[in-house]
């Protein structure tokens, strides 16, 4: 949840979007001029600003000044009637989110809403390095052991460059913190940070994510829209899964790297941006090379710097610290007193190969925490969690008779290039109705469920055509 401030002097916009964003569970604030939203601002920090162009008194761009001065990483959304885009492309210019025009599409709000959040969550979340486990305020980056140590010492060396960067490792092994320590170490800390997730946009939608449109571009494109890169200009781009990354669009993120301008889906002219790439990816790249799925060129524009981060069980002697970590934040988040860990707990932790990595760690050991109700972690406290996730990834689920019967009816039905994937997204349709079912049709909180960032499930939402009152089911072949 988040505190929005809508700045605007039209009683029925600020009631609605109260109304829009109350429902979405977010807490919302407001003020019908300038003067009054600097008020509001100087008492409470809020986490975005919608903010109208027209304003009685200080102008919107005025405000917008005023409102940088006082917080530079506050993001700002810039509300204008069709006459006025101009006025906020220029707010955008120097250093607005976004602007979106009146009368608003309410889907493409809230959508853009959720990335302007996203991104102030990350360029306000701080990325410590291997701080005291025993006092997190912040996210960490924990390791003594050697290969940590190199990462570290290649974090330092790269962030006051100007160097496109690339992590590479497994699922699970902190990528996006790295990323983000880059960032805050560099020398445009003070300026956007957006995070694009390759997988996660749909391929269809994700060259206009980037990129942007022109009004006309395409069926529905009813105005200009500005792509997340733009939204990145004087900032830093964090491109995650790169390695997915369909070939028809690596080949305009090369043009980015190379002449650093962009075009527009439907423009013409080339628009100058000025943004530092850091990619990951999880991927064999040099396979993907091979396999004629990833360019040569910009695999080479890519990895001018390098930063590989060791999978846990290169690790192994770092456990014991992330462990305390882990027990230390999760007690905290869940409100107990931390109970501590039995030696032969500890001892059974590094004795574990960790296919997800720190990741799966910390999720052991927050399950562990609820299941040890509030007396020191033992043993089977943490086999309790291994086995059990080790059952739900080996075996079928609890009801496996409907769902193998399922399986094996679609798989005998039909073959094809693309049935795995279009599997996959059936029991996706359904993982997803049900949160939606479960939390009213809250987004938010079914995100949170599921473990995705907002934007995210609203962009699978909009993939499947999910809809709340349908129900989803799986097909019967």
């Amino acid at each position: 949840m988040g505190v929005i401030l809508i700045i605007d002097d039209d009683y029925q916009i600020r009631q609605s979007f109260e109304k829009l964003l109350t429902e979405e569970g977010q807490e919302v604030l407001t003020a019908s001029s300038g003067e009054a939203g600097l008020a509001v601002l100087r008492s409470v920090l809020p986490d975005l600003v919608l903010l109208d162009v027209r304003l009685p008194g200080m102008s919107g761009l005025e405000t917008f000044q005023a409102l940088r001065e006082i917080d530079p990483k506050l993001p700002v959304i810039v509300m204008t009637a069709f006459g006025t885009t101009e006025t906020a492309i220029k707010a955008t210019k120097l250093g607005a989110f976004d602007y979106v025009l009146k009368p608003f599409d309410i889907p493409d709000v809230l959508k853009l809403i959720g990335q302007a959040l996203e991104a102030g969550r990350f360029m306000r979340s701080q990325v410590d390095i291997d701080i005291h486990p025993r006092t997190p305020s912040h996210e960490v980056i924990i390791g003594q052991s050697k290969p940590m140590q190199e990462v570290y010492k290649a974090i330092g060396r790269v962030a006051p460059t100007e160097a496109t960067v690339l992590i590479r490792g497994e699922s699970g092994t902190g990528k996006e913190l790295v990323a983000r320590a880059v960032y805050q170490h560099s020398l445009r800390f003070d300026q956007p940070f957006l995070v694009i997730n390759c997988v996660a946009i749909p391929e269809t939608l994700l060259e206009s994510e980037l990129f942007g449109y022109e009004k006309g571009a395409f069926t529905g494109a009813v105005s200009r829209r500005m792509g997340r890169i733009e939204q990145a200009h004087g900032g830093t781009i964090f491109l995650d899964e790169i390695g997915d990354m369909p070939f028809s669009i690596q080949a305009k993120i090369l043009r980015l790297l190379q002449e650093k301008s962009i075009e527009r889906l439907g423009g013409r002219e080339p628009i100058p941006v000025d943004v530092r790439i850091i990619a990951a990816t999880n991927r064999d790249l040099e396979a993907g090379l091979t396999e004629g799925k990833f360019r040569e060129d910009l695999y080479y524009r890519l990895k001018v710097v390098t930063i590989r981060l060791p999978p846990l069980r290169e690790r192994l002697q770092d456990i014991p610290r992330l462990t305390d970590y882990f027990l230390e934040r999760f007690a905290r988040e869940l409100d107990i007193d931390n109970p501590g860990m039995t030696g032969e707990s500890k001892g059974l932790l590094t004795n574990y190969h960790w296919p997800g990595n720190v990741r799966e760690l910390a999720n052991t050991i927050q399950k562990a925490l609820i299941f040890s109700r509030g007396y020191p972690i033992r043993p089977e406290n943490i086999s309790q969690v291994i086995e059990g996730d080790m059952i739900l990834r080996e075996e079928e689920p609890q009801d496996n008779g409907t769902f193998r019967q399922w399986a094996r009816k679609a798989l005998m039905s039909e073959t094809g290039e693309d049935r795995f994937d279009a599997l996959l997204e059936q029991v996706a349709c359904v993982l997803i109705s049900e949160a939606l079912e479960i939390t009213g049709g809250n987004r938010s909180r079914a995100a949170k469920l599921l473990g995705l960032s907002r934007p995210t499930l609203q962009s699978k939402i909009e993939r499947y055509r999910i809809k709340l009152e349908t129900s989803v089911k799986l097909e019967e072949s």
